[in-house]
């Protein structure tokens, strides 16, 4: 409990430091951010040198990196996170938006790779090496392997188009989500099958499991109460790296099925060199990443006593 006291205490400082690659990395693309404003609003293939000068001080892009850096800073601790060089609107409520859109997906997906993974998992590991065994291990493997830009196409071509039974695109109702939350699902179900049956393995050689089967405690009661239970804690502790992955890499997911999700908003914003909201989307990430880890250990804490 005192490493993670420790942990929340860095936090802060953490998110600080990462700051700088935020601010920095877009830039050193050489990308030339002015020309890329000024495209928004002029036709002029060479605008005058005094429009770029006005350009560049009206989105504090003239100054030094590290005087841009500290007033792109200062402006993001008062929750200022600039305009979009696009849109010229606040950045702070779109990428609000696209991260709420995207919670509520990655949480769907999420929960269906721990209703699919887990149980699929403890399963397999009851008769290692049988038939239900190298099923569920085949279908494992297959799930790890297929990226999601081959899965997102075959769930709309069966779902959607042949079956006509979900929609294929938009973000208006609960029927919409089902299609993107199972594409986002299979790889974090896949790999939580491999690793809770490689735990329910090795936990039911523990003491304590044998203690449980020699007081006659019914076989599935020793699975899921002595077994199981210990086994989940290393899918707990991945998590919080499901969930800010699903989160800041759901490019593919959103863009197939036109949902307005911070990974789509993020490839807008890479396509149209549109440096706040590249700045602000992938702040965004870092710091769901650094909580979500620290939510995970936690919850691994409190399932686990040998950890505590």
């Amino acid at each position: 409990m005192t490493r993670l006291l420790r942990r929340l205490a860095l936090l802060p400082l953490i998110l600080l430091a990462a700051t700088v690659p935020v601010f920095a990395l877009p830039r050193m693309t050489g990308a030339d951010t002015v020309r890329t404003v000024l495209r928004t609003r002029t036709a002029a293939e060479v605008p005058d040198p005094a429009t770029q000068a006005r350009i560049a001080a009206e989105f504090g892009l003239d100054g030094s990196w590290a005087e841009q850096y500290l007033r792109w800073l200062g402006a993001a601790l008062r929750g200022d996170l600039g305009l979009s060089f696009i849109s010229r609107t606040p950045v702070g409520p779109a990428v609000g938006d696209a991260l709420l859109v995207s919670g509520v997906l990655a949480a769907l997906a999420l929960g269906l790779a721990v209703v699919l993974g887990v149980p699929a998992g403890v399963y397999a590991a009851r008769r290692p090496g049988g038939p239900l065994d190298r099923l569920l291990t085949g279908a494992g493997l297959v799930g790890v392997s297929v990226p999601e830009f081959v899965v997102a196409p075959v769930l709309v071509l069966v779902f959607a188009v042949y079956a006509g039974w979900l929609p294929a695109i938009g973000w208006d109702g609960p029927a919409h989500a089902v299609l993107p939350a199972l594409t986002l699902a299979v790889y974090p179900a896949a790999l939580a099958a491999q690793l809770v049956r490689a735990e329910t393995i090795a936990v039911r050689q523990l003491p304590h499991v044998r203690t449980a089967r020699a007081k006659g405690l019914s076989p599935g009661r020793v699975l899921w109460v002595h077994t199981a239970r210990l086994a989940t804690t290393s899918v707990l502790s991945l998590s919080g790296m499901f969930i800010a992955g699903m989160i800041g890499g759901s490019v593919v997911v959103e863009v197939v099925f036109g949902i307005p999700g911070l990974g789509r908003l993020l490839h807008e914003a890479v396509l149209a060199q549109d440096l706040p909201v590249i700045q602000a989307g992938t702040l965004a990430v870092l710091a769901i990443a650094l909580l979500t880890g620290v939510l995970a250990e936690l919850l691994q804490l409190l399932l686990d006593p040998a950890a505590r």
